[in-house]
């Protein structure tokens, strides 16, 4: 009932805080206008970006609830990542194009409004920072969260240096100053969206989870009593904070009682240390690895 709650409370947090995105999109791109500002429609663009990305970690957040069923056995846990790497592709191109405006930009430099600058500038700093603290919590164990929250520390970091490059401009008149800002809030965007399609694409393609080792997780269940080898391990992802094994562990030639409790020893140990909660081990006995009884590997599943 707990988990429901969180779930539903981090749902709505994302619908208010595309709203108060969309909001302010509207009103930043209007003074950006007005003021001749690129670092105000280059910071408006990113906030276009910003409400998508919270858009998709919405509709994300709400597939990924969804149960599994006969032909999605996993259910639809990596919707989050997939959301995830989107937005961070649709970054990539929002700063080429900034890139792009801030060189001709720089070459006929047009007189802006800093005051205009200073005072929207200062608006999205308080949206952001308050976006950033309602998904805070969940953006600790979620990539799709994650991805999101992000993009709101980015814009956060922007808008302080749009307030700080208004500053400078009214005391030096210096109007180049506008696109050097534009430059780099692009420059930003990209280092936001470098890390997130790395993660995504980790995930993506079944690579080893973020902070685990596989050294570390094959060592410690060597470690385990009855336990004499592990080989052919796999560690993936299902989704962010999901994780998955499959494995074969050799142990001694024991009766069923005593392999079920290795079993549990087993997945007790990945869940409680390393957060893997879906595990598929099949046991392989010593007696049949050094004789040919004929006797066959016994295979114990835990989902």
């Amino acid at each position: 009932m707990h988990a429901h709650h969180h779930h539903g409370a981090t749902g709505q947090r994302l619908l208010l805080s595309l709203l108060a995105t969309v909001v302010f999109i509207v009103v930043e791109f209007a003074a950006g206008i007005q003021a001749h500002s690129l670092a105000l429609l280059s910071d408006a663009g990113h906030n276009f970006t910003d409400a998508l990305a919270l858009l998709l970690a919405w509709f994300a957040f709400y597939v990924e609830s969804r149960p599994a069923n006969t032909v999605k056995t996993y259910g639809y846990q990596r919707a989050g990542v997939l959301a995830a790497f989107t937005n961070a592709l649709a970054l990539i191109v929002l700063a080429g194009f900034i890139f792009y405006e801030s060189y001709h930009r720089f070459q006929a430099p047009p007189e802006v409004s800093e005051g205009i600058m200073i005072a929207v500038a200062s608006v999205g700093l308080v949206v952001n920072v308050g976006i950033m603290l309602a998904l805070r919590s969940a953006s600790h164990h979620d990539l799709n969260i994650r991805s999101a929250f992000v993009h709101m520390l980015g814009d956060a970091l922007g808008s302080i240096g749009i307030i700080l490059g208004g500053v400078c401009i009214r005391w030096t008149g210096r109007h180049w100053i506008d696109p050097l800002l534009s430059v780099l809030i692009g420059v930003l965007i990209l280092w936001t969206a470098g890390g997130i399609i790395k993660e995504s694409l980790n995930i993506l393609l079944e690579g080893l989870p973020r902070g685990l080792h596989l050294e570390t997780v094959v060592a410690e269940v060597r470690r385990l009593p009855g336990v004499i080898d592990v080989h052919d391990v796999h560690i993936w992802s299902l989704a962010s904070h999901t994780h998955a094994l499959s494995c074969h562990v050799l142990i001694e030639d024991l009766p069923p009682s005593a392999s079920e409790t290795i079993l549990r020893g087993v997945n007790d140990l990945l869940a409680d240390r390393f957060h893997i909660t879906h595990t598929t081990i099949q046991f392989e006995h010593a007696l049949c690895e050094i004789s040919a009884s004929g006797c066959g590997p016994g295979r114990s599943e835990c989902r």
